[in-house]
């Protein structure tokens, strides 16, 4: 019973560490988005339209492909754009999410190629680094055991709750543009698939990240394919403005700034209207 069980685990190992190993991982990613609707002049019928919307906008399916030292991390496209409001505005429209983003363990590093209201940026830098905790916790995820680690991040994401709010609407200053916080990041991983990988700019485990988390978004696999006959290319993506990731938060951060100025002049517009 033990060399048999022992045995396929060999044989996975084997694959893994060969020259040609390839894996394709899909993900899921749930975002929760903390958006206060209350206070605004907008039927409770259409408030519940906004947060499906915005629900519907934040549940994305991304595919992980790699091999030993280096992966692609895309977004599976839609046929439709749920998220669509009005006038074509896609909710998250400034949410600068990647749509590659490519790790090179060996060297360090990774480049992301990001869409912002209309132009391509391509972003290269050093991999972040976190700090990993490896717990005893175990759990089973799909056909695979999973074992817990965490880890400690500082994250930066615009405050949608407020600093969208006029200022009368703000007793307590909550119109900041940004919020930054420390939260835990939690991770399951399977050695089972002894990897140094993982979904977006996750990695650094001593196996495949199946699911992970922070404060509002839960990133879980839900399919693996180990070898697949057919192989894709993984490679840097090419194409866009290329800088650094501060040099493109400097960017996000002032057209961030800009809508929300739009956004506050319109509304002082319509109040000043007869």
């Amino acid at each position: 019973m033990r060399i048999s069980f022992i045995l396929p685990l060999l044989l996975l190992a084997i694959n893994i560490y060969s020259q040609d190993f390839q894996g394709e991982a899909t993900y899921l990613s749930n975002a929760t988005v903390d958006m206060d609707l209350s206070g605004r002049q907008i039927p409770e019928e259409r408030k519940e339209q906004i947060i499906q919307r915005m629900k519907e906008a934040n549940e994305r399916t991304y595919i992980l492909t790699f091999d030993r030292f280096s992966s692609n991390y895309k977004k599976e496209e839609r046929v439709q754009q749920s998220g669509r409001g009005r006038g074509g505005m896609r909710f998250g429209i400034l949410d600068g999410e990647s749509k590659d983003y490519y790790k090179d363990i060996k060297e360090g590093k990774y480049l992301a190629q990001n869409e912002l209201l209309g132009r391509l940026f391509l972003i290269e830098d050093e991999l972040p680094k976190l700090d990993w905790r490896l717990e005893a916790e175990t759990r089973q995820i799909g056909n695979y055991t999973a074992q817990k680690a965490t880890a400690k991040k500082v994250i930066t994401r615009p405050n949608l709750r407020g600093a969208f709010r006029r200022g009368e609407d703000n007793p307590e200053n909550e119109g900041e543009l940004f919020l930054e916080k420390e939260v835990e990041i939690v991770a399951w991983y399977t050695m089972d698939i002894p990897v140094n990988q993982g979904p977006g700019e996750y990695w650094g485990l001593p196996g495949l990240i199946l699911e992970i988390s922070d404060d509002i978004t839960v990133i879980r696999c839900t399919k693996i394919v180990l070898n697949p006959v057919e192989k894709k290319e993984i490679s840097a993506p090419a194409g866009g403005k290329k800088l650094t990731q501060a040099e493109y938060d400097k960017i996000y951060n002032e057209k961030v700034s800009e809508m929300r100025d739009r956004f506050r002049t319109g509304n002082e517009g319509r109040r000043g209207r007869p």
